[in-house]
């Protein structure tokens, strides 16, 4: 995809669809529970070393939690994204070709598995320190 005049950056940022911007704001003020839970209990950097950004856009997405340090995607799956599987992969694969490294919970996983996926999160971030 070619990257034009609807794209923007911002201090040498990653470029995104400027489209994105609002739509990230509403993003961050109705977080499903599940993404509540993983921010307040483990990214709000109270927890961890780096910094995470919540509804980050970034090419012609929004990730759900992102650490440019890192340049690491934590993605919270609802429902909906059962039947996007094809988007996703395709997601995955272009975040991939900027760098980033997408990791994906469900829902469920973050409600009811918390500590496995607090576990999960730290291992993947030491695995990403050393691939960095």
């Amino acid at each position: 995809m070619h990257l034009d005049e609807n794209y923007i950056t911002r201090r040498g940022h990653n470029k995104y669809l400027l489209e994105l911007r609002e739509l990230s704001r509403k993003l961050r003020n109705n977080q499903t529970i599940a993404e509540k839970k993983i921010w307040y209990q483990l990214l709000c950097r109270k927890y961890l070393d780096f910094k995470f950004l919540r509804q980050k856009p970034i090419d012609q997405f929004i990730l759900d939690f992102y650490c440019p340090k890192l340049l690491l995607d934590i993605e919270i799956d609802g429902e909906s994204h059962i039947k996007r599987q094809n988007h996703d992969n395709f997601r995955d694969y272009r975040l991939g070709v900027l760098g980033i490294k997408t990791i994906r919970y469900t829902n469920e996983e973050v409600i009811n598995d918390f500590s496995n996926v607090v576990k999960h999160v730290k291992s993947q971030i030491e695995v990403r320190c050393q691939e960095i």
